[in-house]
C-alpha cells in the first residue's frame, strides 16, 4: 500500500484530471470520489510523510503543502473517507483537523471542491489554508 505524491502545483489539474475520468467511466457518478484534507502541523513532517504509505492505497493521491494534506481517494465516498481519517488518527495518536468533500455532491468542479474545503477550515478550524489562494493560477 502506498499513495501516490504529486506537487502542490499539480493539485489543479490533478483535480481536474480525476473529474474526468469519472466522468468518462462512472455514469452514475454518485460520491465517485472524496478529498479528504488533513492538516499535520502538530506532528513531525518526515515522520508523517514516511508513514502515509502504510495507510493509503497505490490508488490514492497525496498533495501538500507545508502539513496542509490533500488525499484525493478515487471510489470513495464519505464513509470511506472517514475510515481513511480515523485510520490517521489511531497511527498517529493525535486529533487531527480535517474536512472532506465528496464529488459530484460538494461541487461539480475542482474549484468548488477546493473552496468548500477552504471555507469549512477557515470557519470551524481557525485555519485559512492560504496555500489555496493560487489554486486557479495552475
Amino acid at each position: 500500500m502506498a499513495g501516490v505524491h504529486f506537487g502542490f502545483n499539480n493539485f489543479k489539474q490533478l483535480l481536474d484530471l480525476t473529474i474526468g475520468l469519472v466522468q468518462r467511466i462512472d455514469e452514475n457518478r454518485a460520491e465517485s470520489f472524496t478529498i479528504l484534507y488533513c492538516d499535520f502541523s502538530a506532528l513531525d513532517h518526515s515522520i508523517v510523510k514516511s508513514s502515509l504509505e502504510h495507510i493509503l492505497r497505490n490508488s490514492d493521491a497525496i498533495v501538500n503543502d507545508k502539513a496542509d494534506y490533500f488525499f484525493v481517494l478515487p471510489y470513495t465516498d464519505k464513509y470511506g473517507a472517514e475510515i481513511v481519517k480515523k485510520m490517521f488518527i489511531e497511527f498517529f495518536a493525535a486529533d487531527l483537523k480535517t474536512y472532506m468533500v465528496s464529488y459530484p455532491i460538494d461541487g461539480e468542479n475542482s474549484e468548488d471542491l477546493v473552496f468548500r474545503i477552504r471555507d469549512y477550515a477557515t470557519l470551524y478550524h481557525k485555519n485559512d489554508l492560504n496555500c489555496l489562494d493560487s489554486f486557479n493560477r495552475y
